[in-house]
């Protein structure tokens, strides 16, 4: 049988940390206050002439190499991200010249947090129906880019940088099992970015109105986030008649400590097996699930054989996941 199955992983992030003492000199807050609810106790920040290109091209850089392919050996390319370089050109289109990937097919897809899931399933069904044989899944953000500073609500969260995965078509049991991708566009106006669009264009009122910065009803979107991420996680392994017993590895998307603590405990995951690195990037976005892939990935924390589950819910709404066999 034809699988998808990851065979380089990598990630980038910006030199630059923003902890939580740096915070507590701009908005009301303080280091204890942000640990106690969110977990996160720094995140990277992009610097000027840094883009989601910029990370986004190095992370998948790191990914072809280890999987010992080339540029030109692409099909597809495809980036999930809601901080693209430009409204257009995707910055899949950007990637692509920056690798020199001259036969690749490239897009974005614009699903939020779950936007490297998004990507993966996307692959997942050109592959298993033939139409490619190797594709660059990518999450990438420089969510600093649209934030207000001055918010607390939301200053304090997102981070900037980017994940990348080499998926190929191989035969064998090794490989993605299922996706599972799922929305609610009815919630979109508790987690968007009011301006910059087609609907609040970029004016002076606009911009006077803070439109083009993230805007968030949190408690809402907590509650959203863990009955979803739940029930998807549930679907996967249903799907492939497995039970959370059978979890080597859960990665969960890195939004908050809570929202990951009460996913764990609902599914009766083990916390040795959940892999958390929130603490040092915050919410990263869609780039979340795949920089902490890669870093499970590098530090050892998969052998082959491990069943993994991926899990994510952002602003759409949308949320899903995927399970694999590493």
């Amino acid at each position: 049988m034809i699988r998808t199955r990851i065979t380089g992983t990598g990630s980038a992030l910006p030199d630059k940390v923003l902890t939580n003492s740096d915070l507590e000199k701009m908005v009301d807050t303080s280091d204890e206050w942000i640990t106690t609810r969110t977990g996160i106790k720094e995140r990277r920040i992009a610097a000027e002439g840094e883009y989601t290109s910029t990370f986004a091209t190095r992370a998948a850089e790191k990914a072809l190499e280890m999987a010992g392919v080339k540029a030109e050996e692409l099909d597809l390319i495809i980036v999930g991200t809601v901080t693209p370089d430009f409204p257009f050109p995707s910055t899949a289109c950007v990637i692509q010249s920056n690798l020199n990937a001259n036969n690749a097919a490239a897009f974005d897809v614009s699903a939020a947090c779950s936007g490297f899931i998004y990507g993966l399933s996307i692959a997942d069904r050109f592959i298993r129906t033939g139409t490619a044989k190797k594709a660059l899944v990518i999450g990438g953000e420089v969510l600093s880019r649209i934030l207000d500073w001055t918010d607390r609500n939301t200053c304090l969260l997102f981070g900037d940088g980017a994940g990348a995965a080499v998926v190929e078509a191989q035969e064998g049991d090794c490989g993605v099992l299922s996706t599972h991708i799922r929305s609610d566009g009815s919630y979109w106006e508790l987690l968007y970015q009011p301006g910059c669009g087609g609907r609040n264009p970029a004016t002076q009122k606009t911009i006077d109105e803070k439109l083009m910065f993230i805007k968030m009803h949190g408690n809402e979107v907590f509650k959203l986030a863990v009955r979803a991420m739940e029930d998807v996680a549930r679907q996967a392994l249903a799907a492939n008649d497995l039970t959370t017993d059978d979890i080597d590895l859960f990665i969960p998307h890195q939004a908050n400590r809570r929202i990951i603590d009460a996913i764990g405990k609902r599914l009766g995951v083990a916390e040795g097996k959940v892999f958390i690195n929130l603490e040092r990037y915050g919410n990263t976005s869609a780039a979340s699930i795949p920089i902490a892939l890669d870093e499970a990935n590098r530090s050892g924390r998969l052998k082959g054989g491990d069943v993994v589950l991926l899990d994510a819910f952002g602003g759409g709404l949308t949320w899903g996941s995927a399970l694999f066999r590493w």
